[in-house]
């Protein structure tokens, strides 16, 4: 239960800020990007793409403002929840000894998450601006390789390191 864990901060590592600031670097520059050019865009632009990358459905070009503040709202929730690793679900009984490991590693994993789910967000506006003014015809094949790629690997490497890590500081 998360009641009695320890309520310890986790300080950040060179990792963690170099994490955090591309995640905002990809913010700022996806908002920069829709602000600066959605008055250049056509009244629909591409809002849904097929397996093959390709747009198969549009909408007005306002919808695309959508993306930067889900991306937004990810990012700051992830964040939020990140500041409080004791409520963290963890594989193991969370002590005085073990905290700080176990919370680091589960905080970078969160971290780890917003910065693929800002990189993903940052790479689709970027694209749909680019379709849409003509500039490229979808999404590249790879893209859905790479989003459920990582959705997939990601999780199960971190699963993997999290094992060897309650191994030894279980």
């Amino acid at each position: 239960m998360s009641n009695n864990r320890p309520k310890i901060k986790v300080p950040f590592e060179t990792a963690d800020y170099v994490m955090e600031f591309i995640s905002i670097a990809v913010l700022l520059i996806m908002w920069g990007l829709v602000i600066t050019q959605i008055g250049t865009l056509p009244e629909e632009v591409p809002s849904h793409f097929g397996a093959n990358g390709k747009p198969d459905d549009y909408n007005s070009k306002m919808t695309l403002w959508l993306l930067p503040i889900i991306a937004t709202a990810t990012y700051i929730g992830l964040f939020i929840i990140n500041r409080y690793p004791h409520i963290h679900n963890y594989r193991v009984n969370i002590t005085e000894d073990n905290a700080l490991v176990q919370y680091r590693f589960s905080t970078r994993i969160v971290r780890i998450i917003n910065l693929f789910c800002a990189l993903t967000f940052g790479y689709l506006v970027y694209q749909l601006i680019e379709v849409a003014q003509g500039e490229a015809n979808g999404l590249g094949q790879l893209f859905l390789y790479i989003v459920l790629g990582g959705s997939f690997m990601i999780p199960i490497i971190l699963l993997i390191l999290q094992n060897r890590l309650n191994k030894k500081h279980g």
